[in-house]
């Protein structure tokens, strides 16, 4: 396979789309009045999603040139590339195999890559998590006192955690009755205070993850719950101050999601205890590996298993429609439409569902850590604009806060609209179902942001003339809609792999290496050279800037 990518800016297609965007006029009013087929001719199915893509700025030219551009950047065989273990992750010569995740046991062939059976791989991991969930749930697992565990602190930080809290947020309705989850990421220290606040120390299990055992937030915070944990379980009489009672105490309150089992053990986690996973699951893929074994303690192995199913149906739909009907495929084109020729810079993610509100902070990490890139695959500049900043809160919040910005505003803001037909808490007020008064604020928004509202419409309604321009709604604003049935283990599942393929699609587009991250590491090598002067080492804090060495002065001097 080639390291070298195909430049998008190059192809005929391109040309052609540059070609199409100059004389390219959006109506989405004329479009829909001038044709009656429209929504049927741009929805699409995918597993248990019903996605719109009609109030979206293209015409069927647009999406055939679209389409072309996908075949003539060789997407096609990336996409086999992928799915087959192929070394895509060219600055870390790994393969990209996520998608292994979720194939289900019984899967005709089995994958091998690199000599490893991948499949016997990952049920071995998932039968070792699946048996330690039933176990806390079924109460065979207890602290040092017996006593079952009723909560269960997460610990990690990046694809440890946004993945993790996302999925228990969104699928609380399906998690055990007396179990909670809760979850420390940041090395602020008030975060592990504040989610250790009024825990029984007896009943609390910890799952310290960290592919490495080395991150240093992660570890960090593993050290101050251990410490919180001894001085708990003393505190109450639980435990004898003694280092073989310590000892005891991390083995029956700590597990570890890890691979350095060496690292693991000199912590004091049985290793047994250990769940791993592989180089070729990226952090902000790895909500479906051993990294959710939090979720799978939540809701279940038959939960997780649905879960993952859902997941699945979207990596075969990707892996085998069409382009033109390919639901991942399309909309990762649309926002290559949207960033390369109509200049658009954010993209908004706004679920109707309360139970999704850590969904677009998820999105933000696979989006922007995937495809935030300068560089393509080879080392070579990128020749186009990449990236989009991705970013939303839950309708109908959003409406009382940024919706102004995207109705009226002047910058362009593609968004994407999220709902589910059956909600997990029916309630009504009176007459009225609530569920439904909220969903006609999800359907109302899309109609405003694609039709608008006229001049004289607004004069029509008695609106004093010097008013009527601030009155006008321009329309012609992007949004696609995706509804499911409701808000299952399986539904979330297709929702991610969705936005992971999106993710993908693009990236193959611009050329790069979607599946590093590089980017993230010089803040942090930077930190700890830097950690000796915050400490108060002169000749540390003399090698500064001026700009940060004023900035530690100020610290030092005002640290009570």
């Amino acid at each position: 396979m080639t390291t070298t990518p195909i430049d998008a800016t190059a192809t005929s297609a391109w040309r052609d789309l540059t070609a199409h965007r100059s004389a390219f006029e959006p109506d989405l009013r004329g479009w829909f009045a001038a044709d009656l087929e429209r929504t049927a001719r741009l929805t699409r199915t995918v597993g248990e999603l019903h996605v719109d893509l009609s109030k979206n700025l293209l015409t069927d030219e647009t999406l055939d040139l679209l389409v072309r551009l996908a075949d003539e950047v060789g997407l096609a065989g990336r996409i086999t590339a992928m799915f087959a273990g192929e070394h895509i992750n060219v600055t870390e010569d790994r393969a990209v195999l996520h998608t292994a995740l979720r194939r289900p046991p019984s899967s005709a062939a089995p994958l091998v890559v690199d000599g490893q059976d991948i499949d016997a791989d990952v049920q071995s991991v998932l039968a070792k998590v699946f048996a330690f969930a039933d176990a806390v749930r079924g109460g065979a697992w207890t602290g040092v006192t017996d006593a079952r565990v009723t909560t269960v602190v997460n610990i990690g930080i990046g694809g440890s955690d946004l993945g993790p809290v996302m999925a228990y947020e969104a699928l609380k309705p399906y998690v055990q009755d007396g179990l909670e989850l809760r979850f420390v990421s940041n090395i602020d220290p008030t975060d592990l205070a504040e989610t250790v606040k009024g825990l029984d120390p007896t009943t609390t299990l910890f799952i310290v993850a960290s592919k490495t055992f080395g991150t240093l937030e992660t570890l960090t915070n593993a050290r101050l719950a251990r410490a919180w944990l001894w001085q708990q379980l003393i505190a109450v009489g639980a435990i004898e101050d003694t280092d073989a009672a310590r000892q005891q105490a991390v083995a029956r309150h700590f597990v570890a999601v890890s691979t350095a089992l060496d690292k693991v053990a000199a912590f004091g986690i049985d290793p047994a205890n250990a769940f791993g996973f592989w180089d070729w699951v990226g952090g902000r893929y790895s909500v479906d590996s051993a990294i959710g074994t939090s979720l799978a303690i939540a809701i279940g192995p038959d939960g997780f298993r649905d879960f993952l199913t859902g997941f699945h149906a979207v990596d075969e739909h990707f892996r085998t429609a069409p382009f033109a009907q390919n639901v991942p495929v399309l909309m990762g084109l649309l926002n290559v439409w949207y960033v390369n020729f109509l200049d658009a810079h954010t993209h908004a993610v706004l679920p109707y569902a309360q139970y999704l509100h850590r969904f677009p902070a998820y999105l933000q990490q696979l989006t922007m850590e995937s495809n935030g890139k300068s560089v393509r695959s080879n080392g070579t500049p990128v020749t186009t604009a990449t990236g989009e900043v991705f970013w939303g809160e839950p309708g109908t919040n959003g409406q009382h806060a940024f919706y102004q910005l995207i109705h009226q505003g002047t910058r362009l803001i593609p968004a994407d609209f999220i709902a589910v037909a059956t909600p997990a808490r029916p309630l009504r007020d009176g007459d009225a179902d609530v569920h439904e008064l909220f969903l006609a604020n999800f359907f109302a928004q899309t109609k405003a942001l694609a039709f608008g509202k006229t001049a004289d419409e607004v004069r029509a309604e008695g609106t004093a003339e010097e008013i009527v321009a601030a009155r006008v709604f321009s329309g012609n604003r992007p949004t696609t809609s995706i509804m499911a049935p409701a808000l299952t283990p399986s539904v979330l599942g297709q929702l991610i792999a969705l936005y992971e393929h999106i993710t993908f699609v693009q990236g193959i587009v611009w050329g790069i290496d979607s599946f590093d991250q590089w980017g993230v590491e010089l803040g942090k090598k930077l930190a700890m050279e830097i950690a000796p002067a915050v400490a108060g080492d002169t000749a540390s804090l003399d090698q500064q800037d001026a700009s940060t060495r004023g900035l530690i002065e100020y610290y030092l001097a005002n640290r009570r």
